[in-house]
């Protein structure tokens, strides 16, 4: 059942593995953001630029603080998280160094999905995650729309649909949003949550777009 589903995942992320998860918005492939090897294996099954970030993927907001260094309220990243949002923050030490070298920021991403959260928390450290589709196709909804990639997963972990297959609306992903500079906020990735992220950052906590 579920709990055997979380442990066999876990385990396969922690022999280095890539694992396909389901998420609040896209199927993703996640591994330990902290093993080196399995990060360059991420971007080698996506074909994946370099100079593309991953984002890291947490169970719980507490864990955010380890990872990140934060310039926002508490409160804001609990309005926010869980939920289909990558917020942009200054990166800590403690995160690999392999991990996006060539930038001092980390997207963080919280799904509002059961399964995710208790797989984060199965593990030691953060997991990068990524949609699981080779760069530059659409964005998956179904574990079959990525079966080409399966040969080179660990794992693959079948939710069902997520969302409606039908609605483009649904391929977005999440709002990518950074809060890296106190006081503003800058939105990397429109995604599926715009409007509602924006109306908390402006109305709630008044920060301030900055012009892009």
């Amino acid at each position: 059942g579920w709990g055997d589903a979380v442990a066999a995942a876990a385990a396969a992320l922690q022999a280095g593995g890539l694992v396909a998860v389901p998420t609040d918005t896209v199927y993703g492939v996640a591994c330990l953001a902290q093993d080196s090897a399995a990060v360059r294996s991420i971007y080698s099954l996506k074909g994946r630029n370099g100079a593309k970030p991953l984002a890291i993927c947490l169970g719980d907001v507490e864990r955010l603080y380890r990872y990140c260094h934060v310039n926002v309220p508490d409160e804001l990243l609990r309005d926010l998280l869980p939920g289909p949002v990558t917020l942009v923050l200054e990166r800590s030490e403690e995160l690999n160094k392999d991990l996006n070298p060539f930038t001092s920021l980390v997207g963080v991403r919280i799904p509002d999905h059961p399964f995710m959260r208790d797989l984060a928390r199965a593990c030691p450290g953060p997991l990068a995650l990524t949609s699981a589709n080779i760069s530059s196709q659409g964005s998956t909804l179904t574990v079959l729309e990525f079966q080409d990639l399966w040969p080179q997963l660990s794992l693959v972990i079948d939710g069902g649909p997520i969302g409606d297959i039908q609605s483009p609306e649904c391929r977005l992903g999440s709002t990518v949003v950074d809060l890296s500079v106190s006081g503003k906020f800058s939105i990397i990735r429109p995604g599926c949550a715009l409007t509602p992220t924006v109306e908390i950052l402006k109305k709630k906590y008044g920060l301030i777009p900055e012009s892009s």
